[in-house]
């Protein structure tokens, strides 16, 4: 057989061999360092026999498939280390994932202590050396072999597969595992590794099921490289919102509230505040929408109309027994059905459209405990929602006016250069997810598919992750985890027309179906607000800070003066307060830059006499003295063209 080499050079073997001993031919150096191998473009385990021509590349800990293979025989590790000190613990699954590997196990919360000594467990197994060995068994007698120990998720697993599958195992020493790898050759080839947290997790993602405990870990090829990532996930965790937006005091939660329903402080609340009212403005002003106003709830029937009872029932909060009940409400998760019935007061013609309907829409989404996270994923949540109901002929202009938009406000707010275009497309093997015809359908997505070439936007498509009406456009974005949200939407609607008997009068006075654009400009302002605090670290554009100068007199002395100054800038409408603590300057200077406050505005005897203000600043530190009437004159231009100064100076730690 004739094995062709990632280099194009060509190995010939009269007879069979393992994925291994090609890597042993080639080097001996390869071989040590190999984790995996690639066959015919397929990752497979190095025990894999090839015996066929085949095109063949040796993975190594450098290539990304053969660091997952180390993760993964690390989850393994992992596992047999629980097993020694928690022998109660049942086994779930222990993936490698992008940043590392987890595994879940029925057990109580593990602490930071369980971790640290579950390390040290890993270690020894590690230096013990065992070799990785894979076997199979038929179904039942795999499903007999996990119910022999007493692994109730293994045998769950396992009843899920056809009753002819062929089950792969693992053994390292005494320790088995459910598997189907690849595996590195013995546990030595594990070179570096940390326990980085624990928290849970519902088995197979569910909130009905049990829920178990997770532990998250990351491994390796060399300790310089993990202590890198370990000084990364450290600042990172610095950037979460989560940590630092309760830091700042812009969020809260309360367990007696409920999980996903976060309360906003007044800082917080003043930002959002400032969102919102900036998206009304803009939308109203200069893009010609009008804006609406409508209920939290309504009676099931209006989403028996939409669809949404037969299609998103499960993540509605739902108000009511249909059995026992004459009506039935639910708290809206969407406004459209709504705004459909402001159309539909009033008889419209041809000439009427484009109508663009905004509107700050309140919605509820009964979202699994498990997905819960800070402001990203709640159970409230607020959005700058539009409906724009257009003629056929206006659809894809419009269309582009909505990406423009959204353009203008990412690019506003500093965050264009962190987003992804999707263009997310049905699934045409489920077909029961959605409404309308195969053909309308195709016809929807070519026109988002051409709008978005023509842009010259970058976009990749997703299958499966259209509404139930039509194809979107999703705009996307990373948390500081890697993990992507979808922060802005703009969908194509040519259905619901039909559902709410929608019309307007054309030029030949016959009743024509418009079409829909579903839209947001800037999403849902919570989760915005989390993008931001992360992006900026806490350090928010001037224009967005809820507090934008604080007024620092040197002694009690000056305390009057820095009251008039603050005074004359509250006048101006700028966003100020006065530290009058009886502090030393230098500390009060420290504690404005740990609130991370943009300016101070340090006050004296020199500066009352001379009626002038000293300027220290985030951006250049010491900007030295200005009258007051100079430095309002400056900030208020800051402001109203919402630039984003560069920092320069660096934040003093705690």
């Amino acid at each position: 057989m004739k094995v062709t080499l990632k280099d194009g050079s060509v190995k010939e073997y009269e007879q069979s061999k393992s994925a291994f001993e090609i890597a042993l031919d080639i080097s001996e150096g390869l071989a040590r360092v190999a984790c995996a191998v690639e066959i015919n473009g397929k990752v497979e385990d190095l025990r894999t026999v090839v015996d066929e021509d085949c095109e063949l590349n040796i993975l190594t800990a450098n290539d990304k498939e053969g660091l997952r293979t180390v993760r993964h025989t690390c989850s393994h590790v992992l596992a047999e280390a629980v097993k020694r000190l928690f022998p109660e613990a049942k086994l779930a699954i222990g993936p490698s994932i992008d940043n590392g590997f987890y595994y879940d196990f029925e057990h109580e919360p593990f602490s930071r202590e369980d971790l640290d000594k579950l390390e040290a467990e890993m270690k020894k197994i590690i230096k013990e050396g065992n070799k990785l060995e894979k076997f199979t068994l038929p179904r039942e007698e795999a499903i007999q072999f996990m119910e022999e120990k007493n692994e109730p998720y293994k045998v769950e697993l396992i009843r899920d597969l056809p009753e002819d599958a062929i089950i792969s195992f693992y053994s390292q020493g005494e320790f088995v595992d459910l598997c189907a790898g690849p595996h590195l050759m013995s546990t030595k080839g594990i070179k570096a590794f940390k326990l980085t947290s624990s928290s849970g997790a519902y088995w197979r993602g569910k909130s009905e099921n049990a829920m178990l405990q997770r532990i998250y870990g990351t491994a390796f090829n060399k300790k310089e490289e993990l202590e890198e990532y370990l000084v990364y996930l450290e600042n990172i965790k610095n950037r979460d919102h989560n940590k630092l937006g309760r830091e700042m005091e812009l969020f809260t939660t309360v367990d007696v509230i409920g999980q996903g329903l976060p309360l906003l402080m007044p800082k917080g609340t003043k930002i959002v505040q400032t969102l919102q009212r900036w998206i009304e403005d803009l939308e109203d002003n200069e893009w010609g929408y009008v804006r609406t106003k409508t209920p939290l709830m309504a009676k099931s029937d209006l989403y028996k109309i939409s669809g949404h009872w037969d299609h998103y029932k499960e993540g509605m909060f739902v108000l009511g027994d249909e059995e026992k009940d004459k009506e039935v409400f639910a708290l809206r998760p969407m406004t459209c059905p709504f705004q459909y019935y402001v159309y539909k007061a009033a008889q419209h013609s041809y000439r009427d459209l484009p109508i663009r309907y905004g509107e700050t829409s309140t919605l509820f989404r009964n979202e699994d405990s498990g997905e819960m996270h800070g402001l990203t994923r709640v159970r409230q949540f607020t959005i700058s929602e539009g409906h724009l109901i257009v003629r056929p002929d206006q659809m894809v202009d419009e269309f582009k006016g909505c990406i423009a938009l959204a353009k203008y406000v990412m690019n506003t707010l500093g965050l264009l250069d962190d987003i992804t275009w999707h263009l997310s497309k049905r699934d045409p093997e489920n077909k029961e997810k959605y409404i309308g015809e195969p053909e309308v359908w195709d016809e929807t997505e070519q026109h988002i598919r051409d709008i978005l070439t023509e842009l010259e936007l970058p976009f990749v498509e997703d299958v499966g992750e259209a509404a139930f009406y039509g194809p979107k456009v999703d705009i996307n974005a990373k948390n500081v985890y890697g993990k992507e949200d979808t922060m802005i939407t703009i969908q194509w609607d040519a259905l619901l027309a039909e559902q709410f008997d929608m019309y307007y009068i054309d030029q030949n006075g016959d009743k024509v179906r418009p079409f829909i654009i579903h839209r947001t400009s800037m999403g849902c302002y919570e989760r915005t607000l989390a993008w931001l605090i992360e992006k900026y670290e806490g350090k928010l554009p001037t224009w967005l800070c809820p507090e934008q100068v604080r007024v620092l007199p040197i002694s009690e002395k000056y305390a009057d003066y820095a009251q008039k100054v603050a005074d004359k800038l509250k006048q101006n409408g700028i966003l100020v307060t006065v530290d009058n603590r009886s502090e030393k300057i230098g500390f009060k200077i420290r504690e404005t830059r740990l609130a991370k406050v943009p300016y101070m505005l340090v006050v004296g005897q020199k500066e009352e006499e001379e009626n002038v203000v000293s300027v220290r600043s985030r951006f250049l530190g010491d900007e030295g003295q200005k009258t007051l009437e100079s430095f309002i004159e400056d900030i208020l231009e800051e402001i109203h063209t919402k630039v984003i100064r560069k920092e320069t100076v660096q934040e003093e730690k705690k």
